[in-house]
């Protein structure tokens, strides 16, 4: 769990300096051509936020799949019984994690499930989409740059 958070917390120090450095684009001095400079600032800080969110999440699952079996009162899942009803805890089979996507489902005997946690599909969406985001910007500044490179190569041309 430690691992998890240091490393959770490694990608979020990232993201603060690539927040930092897309920040400094505002202010006077900043590199030319800024856009893609900009463009490629926020690439990597959507892609440092996504890996810190999708990393602190499959520290979560690798934890409550470590906390199965392991000791006394473990069985069910810490993780399926926690904050719900008796009577549902009751029915308990067993459970089913993943990692992509995350989630730690809880089995019934009826074969019904129900999430232990309802905030691993918030932290898909935001990590999908933040790569998302993060993958769109490169490919933006890499266009914006080929753009320019091809407006260049005209005007040499013409001369």
């Amino acid at each position: 769990m430690i691992v998890g958070l240091g490393i959770s917390a490694l990608c979020a120090f990232g993201a603060l300096i690539a927040l930092v450095g897309v920040i400094a684009m505002a202010l006077p001095g900043r590199p030319q051509p800024w856009p893609v400079h900009l463009m490629r600032r926020g690439a990597s800080l959507a892609a440092a936020a996504a890996a810190s969110i999708y990393i602190l999440g499959l520290f979560a699952v690798l934890t409550s799949e470590h906390e199965f079996n392991n000791g006394a009162s473990s069985v069910p899942a810490p993780a399926c019984r926690e904050g719900f009803d008796p009577g549902v805890v009751q029915h308990l089979s067993h459970h089913r994690s993943s990692y992509l996507p995350l989630r730690f489902d809880c089995v019934l005997d009826d074969g019904t499930f129900y999430s232990s946690d309802p905030r691993y599909a918030s932290m898909n969406w935001m990590a999908l989409l933040l790569a998302l985001s993060g993958a769109s910007l490169a490919i933006g500044a890499g266009y914006v740059t080929e753009l320019r490179a091809r407006k260049h190569a005209r005007c040499r041309q013409k001369r």
